[in-house]
């Protein structure tokens, strides 16, 4: 079995895929995992049921995943970037009809065997369609107002559908995203402001369209205390609990915020907080270390790969990556609003886990063939 390699088009057996993985990266995301793991064995007082076991499992399999993608040839992952997008947004519509409801938001759809959150899907998706439109454009085209509307266009009718679900935190996470890959793909400045200028009147005006419980987070944010066993708990003892892990935290399975259920959510939106209290502050310095060194890999891939899409995905892959940390770390602190992001791959979550592993075989993917030059011929569907 071979496949075709590089301008030069030699045919280089599959199995020599292996000799370019990137192992360090591999092996970060399995510590990162492994803490995702033994966080969440902590959190059921040290036990694998419910969470731990279900998570050693999703986390194996997204390995596989991870490795699948990662053998399959680039212009393949191109040529099924529209379609993997629109099959996305027709699961995200079908959310609308025919969603499962959880916790006040209809997010999921039952597919039998397993339950899916389109949203988290879209991430992905969003970042292969945008990659593939702006392949076929050049550096100079991004900020000429017709090229830029159709991208605008593939981040807008999901974003949509995601604050109908309603999930604000997802949809920032998307026009964020989406942002940053437009910015380096050469948007001007000038675009760049006159999109925040429209965006803060959006907000000012959109205030009165968010839901209840959406208002209630962002007062709560500007002041916890005004409501310290209600709207305002979650924040607070996650303050408490972040002061008292102390500089070397109270040690593993030790956390008494957490070990006695002060600390809500505990095993998703707010697990970094029941880490850095069980280990401290050098213990959360040592986990962003490592996710550091991840996104550091990761655009380090991107800087070495010789066609546009491929940079393109990576580093959409990977500023999605970073926005879930900066946004979950900044949340439990308090410095943000709680918008519901999960800390990839430590707080639990099927949807999550196996979308983000695809989207680090992406990343693995584009390294592994980097050497492969794409022409900037097509212009896609558009």
């Amino acid at each position: 079995m071979s496949y075709t390699y590089g301008p030069g088009g030699r045919e280089i057996p599959i199995f020599q895929k292996l000799r370019e993985f990137n192992w360090s990266f591999v092996f970060l995301i399995c510590v990162i995992g492994s803490i995702g793991v033994a966080m969440l064995y902590s959190t059921a007082q040290g036990n694998m049921e419910p969470w731990a076991s279900r998570q050693l499992i999703r986390f194996i399999i997204g390995l596989c995943v991870l490795f699948v993608v990662a053998m399959v040839d680039i212009r393949v992952w191109m040529s099924l970037a529209y379609p993997a997008y629109v099959i996305t947004l027709a699961m995200l519509i079908g959310v609308e009809f025919a969603g499962v409801e959880g916790k006040g938001a209809q997010r999921w759809l039952d597919l039998g065997l397993f339950r899916v959150q389109p949203s988290e899907v879209m991430k992905i998706a969003l970042v292969l369609a945008l990659a593939r439109y702006i392949h076929g454009q050049t550096f100079p085209d991004m900020s000429r107002i017709r090229k830029l509307v159709p991208a605008l266009v593939l981040v807008a009718i999901p974003v949509a559908f995601v604050l109908r679900q309603p999930d604000l935190g997802t949809s920032l996470l998307l026009l964020v995203g989406s942002g940053m890959m437009l910015f380096l793909a050469g948007v001007s400045w000038r675009i760049v402001g006159v999109a925040g200028a429209t965006a803060v009147g959006a907000a000012v005006v959109g205030w009165q369209f968010l839901k209840e419980y959406q208002k209630q987070r962002v007062l709560t944010f500007m002041s916890p205390e005004s409501d310290p066993m209600g709207a305002g708990y979650h924040i607070l003892q996650s303050k408490i609990a972040l002061g008292s892990g102390g500089v070397f935290g109270k040690g593993y399975l030790q956390g008494t915020q957490s070990q006695l259920n002060f600390l809500p959510e505990k095993h998703t939106d707010f697990i970094f907080t029941m880490y850095s209290e069980e280990f401290g502050l050098m213990g959360g310095i040592v986990l962003l270390g490592l996710y550091f060194v991840l996104l550091a890999y990761g655009f380090y891939f991107s800087y070495h790969c010789r066609n546009h899409f491929g940079r393109l995905v990576c580093t959409g892959v990977m500023a999605t990556f970073l926005l879930y940390i900066v946004i979950n770390v900044a949340m439990v602190m308090g410095l943000l609003p709680v918008v519901g992001v999960p800390l990839p791959l430590v707080s639990y979550g099927g949807t999550a886990m196996m979308t983000l592993m695809f989207g680090f075989g992406l990343v693995m993917s584009v390294w592994v063939h980097r050497e492969i030059e794409i022409p900037l011929t097509s212009k896609g569907m558009f």
